[in-house]
């Protein structure tokens, strides 16, 4: 850590911090958390919706469950009101570009997917990234708000290896990096 760092400071408080000085430190310390790299995918109609996610986990394995959270304003939180199954592609390490890219807000809802090598995940029915180290397909257990995410639990209905062979990605310290 650097002294210029908003988490470097290890000092006591006195009184509770100003919230955005807080924000701030606590983005900082949890950056330097690697977190696995997935992409979110969700068939909404005709349209693909897709999104970058560190924030994915296992839950449990009987049943098998996993989460994943998702900005509460996001499109893709609006999509899962309306439609129940929704997949994760576990990202390889060629993968760099398009995590970037789906993780970019504000982006077009039409064509999110496109120039990103996918095929239709046969139980949900969401677009699966190629470049992936394994793949879930999930239907919506439920939905819990916390602060300006939400939690989406899901019952895995089918879950595959990939094919790559390589490692995956993690985002840790603001950079998308390959694992060996």
């Amino acid at each position: 850590m650097s002294p210029g760092d908003p988490a470097a400071s290890p000092g006591t408080t006195t009184g509770e911090a100003d919230p955005e000085e807080l924000v701030e430190r606590f983005r900082a310390t949890m950056g330097r958390l690697p977190g696995g790299i997935s992409v979110v995918s969700v068939r909404h109609g005709r349209l693909d919706l897709a999104m970058t996610a560190t924030a994915v986990a296992s839950v449990s394995l009987r049943p098998p469950m996993v989460l994943f959270c998702v900005y509460s304003d996001a499109r893709m939180r609006e999509a899962l009101d309306d439609v129940d199954t929704w997949a994760i592609s576990l990202l390889d390490a060629s993968a760099a570009v398009a995590a970037e890219r789906l993780a970019m807000p504000g982006r077009p809802a039409f064509g999110q997917l496109t120039g990103v090598p996918h095929h239709r995940g046969e139980t949900s029915g969401a677009a699966l990234v190629d470049a992936a180290q394994g793949w879930v397909e999930c239907r919506t257990a439920w939905i819990k708000n916390a602060g300006d995410h939400d939690v989406v639990v899901g019952e895995v209905l089918d879950a595959r290896i990939g094919t790559t062979g390589i490692g995956g990605l993690v985002h840790h310290l603001g950079r998308v990096r390959p694992l060996a």
